[in-house]
């Protein structure tokens, strides 16, 4: 009886030293949330960047002048209308960390026409489970975005309009500027990318999306 006793109190003495070792080498609560709190390469989510609203920041209608036109003042050039655009972004981080946006680059295309690259540099940091708004203006103008047009998308007008050269460019260009204040034609934007730093581990998150929405 004596023996069974020794046995049973010697077995209650190894169970209770297990559940105490596991019991200290267990993370707390507290350790876990650190733990989760701390960026890795394995729990680093990628952010999300959205295409939330594109706004007219700065218009002057539409006019292109060529050399030829003595101005007023100034020096004469082939000179067309700027067009300021404004592009807002919801930056939304999923981590439970922040995160710091170091570069965003996109491609802006007017219906199929990719005309202007767009990069901003401007560091922003975005909380744990926030989502934050970044501003990037694009800056056009009728000459700059004439010879885009003749260079890399001079096939693709004439598909869609049937002639070709500076003439159908200009003509082009002409509906787009004028269209602007009512966005009646697709605004895309393109071949995006962003990057992400959390404590020294890095994401690049892409994106694309289109204004006004299809």
């Amino acid at each position: 009886m004596r023996k069974r006793s020794l046995i049973l109190a010697g077995f209650s003495v190894v169970v209770l030293g297990t559940f105490l070792l596991a019991c200290a080498t267990a993370p707390t609560a507290t350790e876990q949330m650190a733990t989760a709190s701390t960026p890795t390469e394995q729990n680093f989510v990628s952010p999300v960047v959205t295409l939330n609203w594109v706004e007219v920041a700065h218009y002057w209608g539409w006019w292109y002048f060529s050399k030829k036109v003595e101005p007023t003042k100034g020096t004469a050039g082939d000179y067309g209308a700027p067009l300021d655009l404004a592009f807002i972004f919801d930056i939304s981080n999923p981590n439970p960390y922040a995160i710091r946006m170091d570069h965003l680059t996109f491609t802006v295309a007017f219906e199929e026409f990719d005309l202007n690259t767009v990069s901003s540099t401007e560091t922003q940091w975005i909380p744990g489970g926030k989502t934050n708004q970044v501003r990037v203006h694009a800056m056009f103008d009728g000459r700059q975005s004439l010879l885009s047009l003749l260079v890399t998308g001079g096939f693709k007008l004439q598909d869609k309009t049937g002639a070709a050269g500076a003439g159908a460019a200009l003509k082009q260009l002409e509906a787009w500027w004028t269209a602007f204040p009512e966005f009646s034609f697709p605004i895309h934007v393109k071949e995006g990318s962003a990057i992400f730093d959390a404590d020294g581990v890095t994401r690049v998150t892409t994106f694309s999306g289109t204004f006004p929405e299809e």
